[in-house]
């Protein structure tokens, strides 16, 4: 895998562990501030299913961080498409039913990243 390739993936990865944070740690602490178009009367009565998107969101990060480790260049490539796809996919429904923001913050670095694995062999 070529480096940019591998930043990439470290910057979508560690933008699902900020997510994670967000949605498991300081749901109704912090979270307020970065989802601003979101109730502040919704955040405690929505804990619980923040909490289970932010563990979605380490899934997410966890098999990006865990194609960085794999030897075989192939099956890093592979694994990381996937997840990269995964990010996509989600960030594209994000854009549909939240906000179009979603698709910038996470759409945008993920399709960098697939595009870096395709062509920047």
């Amino acid at each position: 895998m070529n480096i940019i390739s591998q930043i990439i993936i470290v910057i979508v990865a560690l933008l699902h562990l900020y997510f994670l944070w967000l949605e498991m740690f300081v749901w109704t602490t912090k979270a307020y501030k970065v989802f601003r178009n979101f109730p502040k009367d919704l955040f405690e009565k929505t804990k619980t299913m923040a909490a289970n998107q932010g563990l979605y969101n380490g899934f997410l990060a966890a098999g990006l961080i865990w194609s960085l480790f794999i030897t075989d260049v192939v099956w890093s490539n592979n694994i990381a498409l996937f997840f990269l796809t995964c990010v996509s996919i989600a960030a594209i429904f994000g854009a549909y039913s939240i906000s179009k923001k979603v698709f910038y913050v996470q759409g945008i670095p993920a399709i960098l990243g697939i595009l870096s694995l395709i062509f920047l062999k």
